[in-house]
């Protein structure tokens, strides 16, 4: 489907919001995106579609999933393929340069001793480090699996928390696979071979939403956000984890994910579930990855206001030229912070 041509865009500051304008009448579920060299790609999940944006955040085309599929993660793999996981039923896809699926992983759980399948709800998905294979959370089972992009083989790994709500998977920089528990308050951290080892966080309950990889690609370090806990954490190879308070301007505020920039300043997603407060990117100067302890009251920092009200912030990533994307959830845009 072709988009709008026109869009009303609304701006504040250095950040631009652009409506995603998606073609369903069902509203409030923008999630994940992608970014290559040229386009962006936006998952809708309740409206069963991809958006496809360029860098001026001109709607393109729409692509259109199955419906009831639920489309939530979505990556690149070494060829410039796009995959998407249909978290609803259960299934990895991979799109065509025409948008339309030419690919399905069906990465159900079978049950031992029968022909009854599980939908896992595949939620996020990462490649690895080698491009070999992608990985995806059980959301529902409490289970990381992957399948091969040579064979399409698919594996399932339990969890130790039956309970745990994986949800966000990232590659580090050494070949291990990363990933956020949201109730099981913990970071899991698995080997291409699927030796899982979870990692509890200090901060009881404190929901770790995303987890990206420190820019310098000669260490395994991770940093991770928690969304009711307020903090940003680290985490080394060992699994050591340490926590750093953000300087929260209002009461309530949530964190949403983070990643870095090409200057190696941290960028941090901050929303508030309240109408009359206001939702932020929190920027905090790369002398953050030499902070020893527990405070950043040493590092200095920037906020960035949002325009909307009430966007519950999702994603955060750095396109080709250096500027960060994001998503708001509640209110179907995508914004852009240029430098």
């Amino acid at each position: 489907m072709k988009s709008q041509s026109e869009t009303t865009i609304a701006k504040l500051g250095n950040i631009t919001e652009y409506p995603l304008n998606w073609q369903s009448d069902k509203k409030g579920s923008t999630h994940e995106l992608v970014i290559d060299e040229k386009f962006i790609y936006v998952t809708g999940q309740n409206m069963d579609c991809v958006a496809k944006l360029n860098y001026d955040g001109i709607i393109l085309e729409y692509y259109k999933m199955p419906d009831s599929s639920g489309p939530h993660g979505i990556l690149l793999d070494k060829e410039g393929k796009i995959w998407v996981s249909l978290e609803f039923q259960g299934k990895v896809v991979r799109l065509g340069e025409d948008g339309k699926i030419d690919k399905s992983v069906d990465v159900s759980l079978i049950i031992e001793g029968s022909k009854k399948k599980i939908n896992p709800a595949p939620h996020g998905i990462c490649l690895d480090a080698e491009g070999k294979s992608i990985w995806f959370t059980g959301k529902r089972t409490s289970t990381v699996g992957k399948f091969s992009l040579e064979d399409f083989s698919v594996e399932h790994f339990q969890l130790e928390n039956l309970a745990s709500l994986p949800i966000f998977l990232c590659a580090g920089n050494k070949g291990m696979i990363w990933g956020t528990e949201l109730f099981g308050n913990a970071i899991l951290r698995t080997t291409e071979n699927g030796e899982v080892k979870e990692f509890t966080i200090p901060t009881g309950n404190s929901r770790p939403i995303g987890i990206i990889p420190d820019p310098d690609c000669d260490l395994e370090s991770m940093w991770f956000t928690q969304e009711s806990g307020v903090k940003i954490g680290r985490i080394d190879k060992d699994g050591r984890i340490s926590e750093y308070p953000i300087p929260a301007l209002q009461k309530n505020d949530v964190l949403g994910s983070l990643t870095f920039d090409n200057h190696k300043n941290l960028w941090v997603q901050v929303y508030n579930p309240s109408a009359e407060c206001y939702s932020y990117l929190l920027k905090l100067d790369k002398s953050i990855r030499e902070t020893i302890g527990l405070s950043l009251s040493d590092v200095p920092y920037s906020t960035h206001v949002l325009s909307s009200k009430m966007p519950m912030l999702h994603r955060i990533k750095m396109d080709f030229d250096g500027n960060l994307w994001f998503t708001e959830m509640m209110t179907d845009k995508i914004g852009v912070i240029r430098f």
